[in-house]
């Protein structure tokens, strides 16, 4: 294949998206590759996809220190903008299309939300991209040493905030598609059984929505409560589909054809232990 920036935008999206969490940076960091690129004699790159997963990385960790910053002044909880993942074919490497499902969960990335900047590249680098820690030294201009110090920090934090018994995609389709009909129904029994005694449950809607918590809501019977509260703040003609979003099920609110919300849920032992809500509709407007 003759390679060409257009060949690796794919691939330079897949890593700004893990990086931002946000379609639009993500999109709008790849474009400045884009450009850096087009004034780089050509002569003098010795590794096209190496050069431009440099400026990328570069870039996205530039921006996600100005995107922290207008996150602590962000209108309640915040959360990723949530992307349409298509069903991967049969023929992938189930595995390798299990580790890309997780790699994408909104769970995952609010994860990555938690490290530093130069942690989180250097994490995605090696872990989901599997660059060696030679080639990210060179990428990120630290040494092979800091490198391996930032990948161990992030692995253990993440160790210790993952689900230590996450569940199938079977088990986690049916608790979402059972929770979600308990909402509907208003059956509190059922609904509170569905959910682990610590759940929690957060909503982004950045201020733009006056009935959206502007904190977490923890606990069985209170996400429970503020679950069935919610319905009623629905338009009439609302319609309920289950789609896949960043690699897992996801239910999605529509009304005239346009998102008001998607609703994804995280299961440990076969019980809801999380719940997040995104209802802000710039970060709907391409789901």
């Amino acid at each position: 294949m003759l390679e060409s920036f257009e060949s690796y935008r794919p691939y330079l999206f897949s890593i700004a998206y893990r990086m931002l969490g946000s379609v639009m940076d993500a999109e709008d960091m790849v474009q400045e590759t884009y450009l850096r690129y087009q004034t780089t004699p050509p002569e003098t790159i010795r590794s096209l996809k190496a050069y431009l997963t440099t400026i990328l990385m570069r870039l996205c960790m530039d921006q996600l220190q100005l995107a922290r910053r207008t996150r602590e002044v962000y209108v309640g909880p915040w959360l990723p903008e949530p992307i349409i993942t298509a069903t991967a074919s049969e023929s992938a490497d189930p595995q390798e299309r299990v580790d890309t499902e997780e790699s994408i969960s909104l769970a995952f990335l609010v994860l990555l939300e938690q490290l530093q900047p130069f942690e989180r590249a250097v994490f995605l680098l090696r872990e989901v991209f599997e660059y060696e820690y030679a080639e990210i030294a060179i990428m990120l201009g630290k040494s092979e040493a800091a490198c391996r110090r930032s990948f161990s920090r992030a692995k253990q934090h993440l160790r210790e905030h993952r689900p230590r018994f996450p569940a199938s995609p079977q088990t986690h389709r049916q608790l979402l598609s059972g929770y979600f009909q308990a909402v509907q129904g208003g059956e509190m029994t059922t609904l509170t059984n569905l959910l682990s005694e610590g759940v929690a449950l957060w909503a982004d809607a950045g201020g733009k929505i006056k009935q959206a918590a502007l904190r977490p809501i923890v606990g069985r019977d209170a996400v429970a409560r503020f679950s069935l509260g919610t319905m009623r703040f629905l338009p009439e003609d609302y319609r309920v589909e289950l789609a896949e979003v960043n690699g897992q099920a996801a239910v999605i609110i529509r009304t005239d054809g346009q998102a008001l919300l998607v609703l994804t849920i995280e299961v440990e032992a076969e019980q809801i232990q999380a719940i997040r809500i995104i209802a802000n509709p710039e970060k709907l407007a391409r789901i």
